[in-house]
């Protein structure tokens, strides 16, 4: 068994319980980007709910028996106490805390830990300053923070401000709308632009968007390839795949299109005869991880028809090469820049031969 991947902040934000700074809530409590680990099973968790629309914690939270819900906001119940993990985007963070407040009971608190690399002292002077604060208290390279009892007294025209910081808006000139927090929200990720410079226009059939994000590439190869019959958009953040509904609406009348809130690292269901993807190489915890990319590489392979074609974009050192080779017949280079390299792979025919030396 694999050792399990730490997770500071998370462990963190249980020590004002187990040090007694704080008592644990006897009732319901809500877990904003709740995150599964071994601190909070020292707690009763019956009552815990966890908010989280990043798949694959979600999928954790779930195997662990815990509750999982989209959007703590769409119930009128309010909880005594909410733990937060607070986003390293700040604007994300502020809005998260606005939220916080708004679903705290009356006489409850709010707990929140960030790791001292992704703004802790921001984010406590964040919530001192919508509702003043309670204890703090530091280990691990975290700062552990919680506010004084919510008793109406808070900062009602900040956390009004706060509300609508990470609300989806226009970016590109109005070409798309989207939101702090999601991946390169508020530009085209040079990466996926030089993807789109070398995506033939010959594209046909169906296919799919592993890592769609708020729908650049989608939007691009609908507007190019005009033999595309259906698309899927495979995401594993929520927030970012209601974005690129938004931004494809203006496609459903050409083409079949799906969005599928999905962990791609644990396979894709259907069969395609092409597939793009500019996947990640790291995590929520911002560690390299180019598993997660050789993963996505293989899933592709696995569902890809025999001649199908997968582009990829990708950082030029990360080692994908042995994964490539492995799992296509022919595998080469279209372009490189800035760092990044755009790859075409054509998964082998039943009684083709293969050609497997990348350029």
């Amino acid at each position: 068994m694999s050792a399990p991947i730490s997770d500071p902040a998370l462990d963190s934000l249980f020590l004002p319980f187990s040090s007694r700074s704080l008592t644990w809530a006897d009732g319901p409590m809500l877990f904003l980007r709740a995150r599964e680990g071994w601190a909070m099973r020292q707690f009763p968790l019956a009552q815990l709910v966890c908010e989280q629309s990043y798949k694959p914690f979600a999928d954790e939270l779930e195997r662990g028996g815990l509750q999982v819900i989209a959007d703590a906001s769409e119930s009128t119940a309010r909880y005594p106490l909410v733990l937060v993990l607070p986003p390293r985007q700040r604007e994300e963070a502020r809005a998260l805390f606005a939220r916080a407040v708004s679903l705290c009971a009356p006489g409850g608190v709010i707990v929140a830990s960030i790791t001292n690399n992704e703004g802790a002292k921001s984010g406590e002077a964040d919530l001192k300053q919508l509702t003043g604060l309670g204890g703090s208290l530091t280990k691990n390279h975290c700062r552990v923070f919680w506010s004084k009892p919510i008793d109406g007294s808070q900062d009602q025209v900040a956390i009004a401000k706060w509300t609508g910081l990470d609300a989806p808006r226009p970016i590109l000139e109005g070409r798309f709308s989207s939101r702090p927090g999601v991946f390169a929200w508020d530009r085209i990720d040079p990466a996926s632009a030089l993807l789109v410079e070398h995506l033939p226009a010959d594209l046909a059939g169906k296919g799919a968007d592993l890592g769609a994000g708020y729908g650049y590439l989608s939007a691009e190869i609908l507007s190019r390839c005009v033999k595309v019959s259906a698309l899927d958009l495979y995401e594993a953040e929520a927030r970012a795949l209601a974005l690129a509904k938004q931004n494809l609406a203006r496609f459903e009348q050409q083409a079949t299109l799906g969005y599928r809130w999905h962990d791609v690292t644990t396979g894709v269901p259907e069969q395609y005869d092409f597939i793009v993807s500019n996947p990640p190489f790291h995590t929520q915890s911002r560690a390299d991880r180019p598993d997660v990319g050789r993963r996505f590489i293989a899933v592709a392979a696995e569902s890809l028809k025999p001649g199908g074609r997968l582009f990829l974009v990708a950082n030029r050192h990360l080692p994908y090469e042995a994964v490539l080779n492995a799992s296509f017949g022919q595998v080469r280079v279209v372009g490189e820049r800035d760092g990044f390299k755009v790859i075409e792979a054509i998964k082998a025919m039943p009684s083709s031969r293969s050609n497997k030396s990348p350029r």
